[in-house]
């Protein structure tokens, strides 16, 4: 038997409200994600949001898995070789810099999980073709989600698509489970072998982040204890959406006004099946 849970239609409701609002947020940063905005400037203006305007509560605050210090800020921010969960603070964002944020809110008890790349200024050709690669890695990820396949999966299609072109899978993070708890079963490894792992079933929600890096995948932790980087200093870029499976394939819950599209390959295969 399967630990992993099986969403009613209330979840469902709760979690696609939660899912947009948990968009909207970086809908609504995005024109403050410019050069010369410090990292705790964008925490502040968000954590604004979500509490006066929207009425949800930043999930990241005082969050605190076992073995860790409670997260002192509403969101992470991850600045060019941070790969994930960096605290906002004083660091001013540059011309060529590349940023991740990534905002979890909570409505009704439900959470809304979700984060975008941001390029500053004249970013680098690298630093743009990562970001790019990464999202669709993310898409391809996402594609694969329907009742029968397994979790492995997921990680193969990302897995395949980084590695051709010459990056590499964060092994240490991944995606979960997610629902009234931040994080629930099951895992979502973004690398792997395909007709492994759990089966989907319609009712399972799940994120798809993956992290990928230019350089090498070790990891190395900063001491404050949250902020992971690149062990070989390279840049790291994520994307993550908050997806559920349903009877026919794949919703994606995390959706609002000012999303990027899809890719084009993965509109085509959608035509294609529609």
């Amino acid at each position: 038997m399967s630990s992993i849970p099986i969403k009613s239609q209330a979840d469902i409701e709760g979690m696609r409200l939660a899912g947009r609002l948990g968009s909207e947020v970086l809908d609504y940063i995005t024109p403050f994600v410019k050069a010369g905005v410090t990292t705790g400037e964008l925490d502040r203006l968000c954590h604004e949001y979500m509490v006066n305007v929207q009425g949800t509560i930043p999930a990241p605050l005082n969050y605190c898995p076992p073995g860790y210090t409670p997260y002192p800020k509403a969101i992470c921010t991850s600045v060019n070789d941070v790969i994930c969960h960096g605290i906002p603070g004083d660091k001013v964002l540059k011309s060529g810099d590349s940023v991740n944020l990534d905002i979890t809110v909570i409505k009704d008890g439900y959470h809304g999980d979700n984060s975008r790349m941001f390029l500053i200024g004249e970013p680098s050709i690298q630093a743009r073709r990562l970001s790019e690669v990464t999202y669709e890695c993310m898409w391809l990820g996402i594609a694969k989600v329907k009742p029968g396949a397994r979790l492995g999966d997921i990680g193969f299609a990302i897995q395949q698509h980084a590695e051709k072109h010459g990056y590499t899978v964060v092994r240490e993070f991944c995606g979960h489970g997610i629902g009234k708890g931040f994080h629930e079963e099951p895992q979502i490894l973004h690398y792997g072998r395909p007709g492994t792992g759990d089966v989907m079933e319609p009712g399972m929600i799940f994120t798809i982040e993956p992290m990928i890096n230019a350089g090498r995948r070790e990891i190395r932790e900063m001491n404050d204890g949250w902020t992971i980087k690149t062990k070989d200093r390279s840049l790291s870029a994520q994307w993550e959406h908050t997806v559920l499976v349903t009877e026919t394939g794949y919703e994606v819950l995390t959706l609002s006004a000012g999303s990027p599209p899809p890719p084009a390959f993965i509109l085509a295969a959608q035509t294609a099946t529609a």
